[in-house]
């Protein structure tokens, strides 16, 4: 098994940054290669459904919901085992409970790529709560 524990989230206003940060493992007397990982960023408002934000392979492709384009940026540290979410000019409408995922690489991957519906990913943080005011 996969633990994954998000961190980074707070409250800012809008047009500011945030970074979050997720720290993977793998759990006792699993073999654990975060380099064959699709990892993922998700995030959650009240009364809507999880939606992708940001996913990112093992070739370090990455691939960008619209509403996040050119704002936000995913990248991984494979040596720490680090997922990253920068998010720069925040919007009021990017307030949600962001959450971090991961699923090892295999043929559900050679038939889309990462950047699938969160139902497909099977490794999930607790979520960090981001809060953009106008």
């Amino acid at each position: 098994q996969v633990q994954l524990v998000e961190s980074g989230g707070g409250s800012v206003q809008a047009g500011g940054s945030l970074r979050l940060s997720c720290a993977a493992s793998g759990t006792a007397g699993y073999t654990f290669k975060y380099s064959n990982f699709c990892m993922g960023w998700f995030r959650q408002a009240p009364g809507k459904e999880r939606e992708r934000v940001a996913t990112i392979d093992s070739n370090d492709d990455t691939a960008y919901a619209d509403s996040v384009k050119g704002r936000f940026t995913i990248s991984r540290d494979n040596a720490k085992n680090i997922l990253y979410l920068q998010m720069n000019s925040l919007k009021p409408e990017d307030t949600a409970m962001y959450y971090c995922a991961a699923r090892p690489l295999g043929s559900w991957y050679e038939q889309g790529g990462c950047f699938r519906p969160s139902h497909v990913y099977n490794s999930w943080g607790q979520g960090t709560q981001v809060t953009v005011s106008s």
